[in-house]
């Protein structure tokens, strides 16, 4: 479709897909009120939407920061509830209009004049993504030692015990790829995560697949994961079993799981009547790698919102650091990009439940560019070159569907 905005999402194990189009009603906050203008328009609504009427959005990852260049058509906090959704789950299709009363009242024939707009396309699979021309990196190699250099120094003249440091790739292409048809690929070859795609207007787009819940609300129930450390899948099945062992003994990852375990404790513990948190790492394995993972389940405390869930948890641990405000000025300090929604909040929020995934292993596509970012947790005991090499693996399933093998990613 070519109306805007354009809105996909995938959950990690329920097998529901949304596609979305066009706007039937929209919530924009910024930085200054966070995520007010959500709390305030779904008090208005609740209990009046329906069940299955979800408005999808995010955030951005720094909340003290306002939203310029490529990410100011994202703004600080948005949500939409989309005109058209189309929603398969279970071998059954449903496409849905949704009307927001009483504004849509006495609309009808606009509102089916563009029912009778939609119309199919199959031009994706058979097109063909461009190669990327050349590639930048922020920081490079040299400004990355420096940074992880001066954490480490941080940990020994502050209370600061992890930070998550990112990089950010920038890809250059002859012709602007297809956003949709990147999103379309990465989602086919990245089984096993949460898919997103978030187009505010036409030529700007945040996509991505990220092995990591932030949270899931149930009436009452909340659920929600510590996530940190990594390794890459073994070619062979003994190669494998081999950095899975690895992982689950390597102390520095156990630490800086433990630090996002304990974040997401202390942030969830004064909004629940009571809560269980997995107090060992196990593995959370993926088609292409590896991590480690402690489940945590809670009841809420009546009357908590998902605005308040989502001020308390975000960012975790596993991509600000610990503790918190500490972490958040040295990213401020150290990283020379803004981070836009990377390492946001993504997803979906209803009257009745709501999901969210951390949106990481993610781009921004902006017309002939496509901005890669990803992070490393840094503590003590990580190695610059180690973590360099690490960010390298994460965005390695974009780098697969541009056709970059290890070569060639410096291009």
């Amino acid at each position: 479709q070519h109306k805007t905005p354009r809105i996909y999402w995938s959950g990690r194990e329920d097998g529901v897909e949304i596609a979305a189009v066009g706007v039937a009603d929209v919530v924009e906050g910024d930085v200054a009120g966070g995520f007010e203008a959500l709390r305030k328009r779904l008090a208005v609504l609740s209990p009046g939407i329906p069940g299955r009427a979800r408005y999808y959005g995010g955030a951005r990852f720094d909340m003290s920061r306002v939203s310029g260049g490529e990410w100011m058509r994202f703004g600080a906090v948005r949500f939409v509830l989309p005109r058209f959704e189309l929603r398969r789950s279970s071998g059954r299709t449903e496409l849905a209009c949704n009307l927001l009363l009483p504004q849509d009242a006495g609309r009808e024939a606009e509102i089916l004049a563009e029912i009778e707009g939609l119309r199919p396309s199959q031009r994706y699979r058979e097109c063909a993504l461009p190669a990327p021309v050349f590639r930048a990196d922020r920081p490079g190699r040299e400004g990355w030692r420096r940074n992880v250099e001066a954490a480490l120094a941080a940990f020994a003249e502050s209370h600061l015990e992890k930070v998550v440091l990112a990089r950010r790739a920038e890809l250059g292409f002859e012709e602007a790829p297809d956003p949709l048809l990147l999103a379309e690929r990465l989602a086919r070859s990245t089984p096993g995560c949460f898919h997103f795609y978030l187009e505010p207007e036409e030529g700007v787009a945040f996509l991505g697949a990220s092995p990591e819940r932030l949270y899931r609300r149930e009436g009452r129930r909340v659920t929600s994961e510590a996530v940190a450390g990594t390794r890459p899948r073994g070619a062979s099945d003994a190669d494998d079993a081999g950095l899975r062992e690895e992982l689950l003994a390597s102390e520095k990852d156990l630490s800086e799981q433990r630090w996002v375990r304990v974040g997401i404790r202390e942030s969830l513990s004064p909004l629940c009547e009571g809560l269980a948190v997995e107090e060992a790492a196990s593995e959370m394995k993926l088609s292409s790698r590896r991590h480690l993972v402690s489940k945590v389940r809670g009841t809420l405390r009546e009357g908590v919102a998902d605005a308040d869930l989502l001020e308390a948890l975000h960012p975790t641990p596993a991509v600000g650091g610990y503790p918190k405000q500490e972490a958040l000025a040295e990213i401020a300090r150290l990283e020379p990009f803004d981070r836009g929604w990377y390492a946001g909040p993504v997803g979906w929020v209803g009257d009745d439940s709501a999901e969210f995934a951390v949106g990481i292993r993610s781009g921004l596509a902006c017309g002939e560019r496509l901005s890669l970012f990803s992070g490393a947790g840094i503590v003590t005991g990580s190695r610059p070159e180690e973590e360099w090499a690490e960010i390298e693996g994460k965005i390695g399933d974009f780098a697969g569907i541009l056709g970059l093998d290890d070569a060639d990613r410096s291009l």
